[in-house]
């Protein structure tokens, strides 16, 4: 194929086959090449860590820490800094030729554990280890979604890592399934059973994670969340790292300089923890791909921890900061490494000068809905399910995006009786988390249950195993439970992947299905699962029997 790059990892890929000149995302050819070789000498360094762990001996942190950080720099939206992700390739080298002294018998390693060119040779390997580099169709389909799936599961492991939490079984399993994805003796059945064993791997980093912040910040509370600004100057804070956000609202206090949260950071205002913090305001704005105008609007500083940065507007660029393993060139960068503090002062003294935020919309939503206390009303919602008051839960997770047809699902979410109650997690909320659909008739139970990021997805499998234990079925998929879920990027991804892993079947997958999906794996996907896409919100209310 004669392109500067090829890319189809998001549900945006253009035309639904992949990004070949610039990335829909913003990306350019070079930060797409740079990415690919970043993945490829990660999964050098796992090849590695794999034999080393063989041989019986021991992966230190800083190796496990490398791995999830490098795959996390890879995701949609997350780094588009071409300086910043080539020293991270350097950095990976000199760690696996560190760790290489440690086995054994090299000659049994593949090449992609030997490889250790220069920088001068960055730009030309790249082209031959991305995406097309495997050849045959259904191959490559598998290793990009389970590639695709460990960048998902390295996200969720990063955020517990910057919360001192480490889980050794899950660094090994995404290491050893890195390795595998360059291994050709491996068939498409090895393949697809490495993609569920990353599933089930996948609830594991979740529920690892969500111990990690309910440890540090407590347990989610149902909040109404204040979307309204006060007469101060203000940072806003976007992405998915609480940690970052407790350090800021630390640095805050006194200073006379109010925090609002964007996009995948509302959830932060149901921890309670952060709610003896005065000046973390509430939330302002909406998704993520709203940001150029949000952003604008906002008038101070913002900070983005992790992904979902759309390339900021000049009117901007100069107020935007990044830190972890987001970047953005021309922007300044905030560093600082697992329990370091982290010094935001450049971002408090900028907000000074700044004007208070201009108000885009008042009043509030409501958050909170993590499993614990859905789990609270459990008493509630079954007695509600068994009255008839409550019919069916469509659980609406996922991401949001910029496409025209994802108005299918505020379209759906509004055509939804009063007998159902949509359970979410994400930036998929932001579709109908303002329409206003109060509570089930008769019940206090709203009928938007928010559970929190797409961090906080693993609410939405406890919750269905507790109902399936709360109505005593053998099945899963004998709930009253439909999914209904829009996909974007590889957390997402992995949520599929564990859902899955789960035994949930029958899930709708939106607005389109994914492009790294060969017609032959999809077939698998939709024989295997009930794997199906979208169709007209009429429809589909009566294929999921909620009409």
């Amino acid at each position: 194929m004669d392109a500067k790059m090829f890319c189809f990892q998001c549900q945006e890929t253009a035309g639904c086959k992949g990004c070949t000149v610039r990335g829909v995302c913003g990306k350019t050819a070079e930060v797409a090449g740079l990415q690919d070789l970043l993945v490829y000498v990660t999964k050098g360094l796992a090849t590695v860590a794999t034999a080393v762990r063989g041989a019986g001996g021991k992966v230190g942190l800083d190796v496990n820490h490398m791995v999830t950080t490098n795959l996390f720099t890879t995701i949609t939206n997350a780094n588009f800094d071409p300086q910043a992700i080539s020293a991270r390739v350097q950095q990976t080298l000199a760690a696996k030729r560190e760790l290489l002294t440690h086995v054994p018998d090299q000659q049994k390693l593949p090449q992609v554990a030997l490889w250790d060119g220069s920088e001068g040779e960055f730009a030309a390997k790249a082209p031959s280890v991305g995406v097309l580099s495997t050849k045959d169709e259904d191959i490559r389909s598998l290793r990009e979604l389970l590639t695709y799936g460990l960048k998902g599961l390295s996200a969720y492991t990063k955020h517990a890592n910057v919360l001192l939490k480490d889980d050794e079984e899950v660094d090994a399993f995404i290491q050893r399934a890195l390795a595998a994805t360059l291994d050709d003796s491996l068939s498409t059945d090895d393949l697809v059973k490495l993609v569920l064993e990353c599933g089930r791997y996948g609830v594991k980093g979740m529920a690892d994670l969500d111990a990690a912040n309910t440890d540090a910040y407590g347990t989610p509370e149902a909040t109404e969340v204040n979307i309204g600004v006060r007469d101060r100057p203000g940072i806003l804070v976007s992405g998915h790292d609480l940690r970052d956000l407790e350090m800021l609202l630390e640095q805050t206090q006194g200073t006379g300089v109010d925090v609002y949260t964007h996009c995948e950071m509302l959830p932060a205002n149901s921890y309670p923890a952060f709610k003896k913090y005065d000046n973390l305001v509430g939330n302002y704005g909406n998704s993520w791909w709203r940001q150029r105008e949000e952003f604008a609007s906002f008038g101070g500083p913002i900070l983005m921890t992790t992904n979902c940065i759309v390339p900021p507007a000049d009117s901007y660029k100069g107020r935007l900061f990044t830190t972890g393993a987001a970047g953005y060139p021309g922007c300044v960068h905030i560093e600082g490494s697992y329990g370091e503090q982290k010094d935001f002062s450049p971002l408090i003294e900028l907000a000074k000068k700044c004007p208070a935020p201009t108000p885009i919309e008042q009043g509030t939503i409501m958050g909170g809905f993590a499993h614990t206390q859905v789990l609270a009303l459990a008493d509630q919602i079954v007695a509600a399910v068994k009255s008839g008051k409550i019919k069916k839960f469509v659980v609406m997770a996922g991401c949001d995006g910029r496409v025209k047809a994802r108005s299918y699902y505020t379209d759906f979410a509004r055509a939804l009786p009063s007998s159902t109650v949509i359970l979410t997690a994400g930036c998929a909320k932001y579709r109908y988390n303002k329409l206003g659909l109060s509570n089930v008739p008769g019940t206090q139970i709203p009928r938007v249950l928010d559970a929190g990021q797409c961090n906080d997805s693993y609410s939405l499998a406890l919750i269905a195993l507790k109902l399936k234990d709360a109505f005593g079925v053998d099945d899963i998929n004998d709930l009253p439970i439909v999914y209904n879920i829009a996909w974007y990027e590889q957390k997402a991804v992995l949520v599929l992947l564990a859902l899955l892993s789960l035994g949930v079947k029958n899930i709708h997958l939106g607005p389109t299905l994914p492009a790294f999906l060969s017609p032959h794996v999809a077939k698998v996907l939709v024989d295997n699962f009930g794997i199906a896409g979208i169709g007209d919100v009429r429809s589909d209310l009566e294929a999921f029997e909620v009409a």
